[in-house]
């Protein structure tokens, strides 16, 4: 039987008060979703508002191209997915294997507050499901618990690092920095250089650092299943 795996993405496009856009970054939906493809898995993407979430326009510039993006781009199929995301308070965890929460900018601003998605990211777990979030989405987890602890505390995790956020010049823009807060959360931090590809699977949880780390994260959740 193929496993089916839920998709989150952001609905949020704005940065702050830059007055530019963001969204979800491309790579990470891209890369992960062929992962799972490939492997036969059932898809479903969701994200707060339903519809075609906002791609962050940073992800589609052309240093940041990748074989996935390249993929997509000439993928009618995934792209009607994409366009035609299922509203998140639409979803219930018990029809699915695990989830999937693709990073960029946006998620730090709606999902990481939302509560749907904050008690979806619980079912799942409690109900002895993995739960993977790369880049910045690992910041979805702020308000997540277990057992009455924040779901990170002891777990070793990781996510966009503040050297990154630093590197892009968001520091003072978004809402919390993912490494701090995974930190204050009682999380057992890990990184690698900036940019690399790195994933850490910590029992049902599994968390990437960048963007780079899309489909090693993609890949270690299926492992799980």
């Amino acid at each position: 039987m193929s496993s089916k795996i839920l998709m989150v993405l952001t609905s949020h496009d704005r940065l702050g008060n830059t007055g530019r856009k963001t969204g979800f970054w491309l790579e990470e939906f891209a890369a992960p979703y062929y992962v799972f493809k490939d492997a036969g898995a059932e898809i479903t993407v969701a994200s707060p508002k339903g519809g075609q979430p906002p791609i962050d326009p940073k992800s589609d510039e052309p240093e940041n191209q990748t074989p996935a993006m390249t993929r997509f781009k000439s993928d009618k199929a995934a792209q009607h997915v994409l366009a035609s995301t299922v509203k998140l308070s639409d979803i219930n965890a018990a029809d699915f294997d695990t989830v999937f929460y693709s990073g960029g900018h946006g998620p730090m601003w709606d999902l990481a507050e939302d509560k749907k998605s904050i008690s979806l990211i619980e079912d799942f777990y409690n109900s002895g499901k993995p739960v993977a979030a790369v880049c910045h989405a690992p910041g979805v987890l702020h308000h997540a618990k277990y057992r009455g602890a924040p779901l990170v505390k002891g777990k070793r995790v990781t996510g966009f690092a503040n050297s990154e956020e630093e590197a892009v010049h968001l520091t003072a823009v978004v809402p919390f920095l993912v490494e701090d807060e995974l930190k204050r959360l009682g999380g057992q931090y890990e990184k690698v250089a900036d940019w690399q590809s790195f994933a850490v699977t910590d029992g049902r949880l599994i968390t990437g650092q960048n963007p780079a780390s899309s489909t090693a994260a993609a890949q270690a959740l299926l492992m799980q299943l």
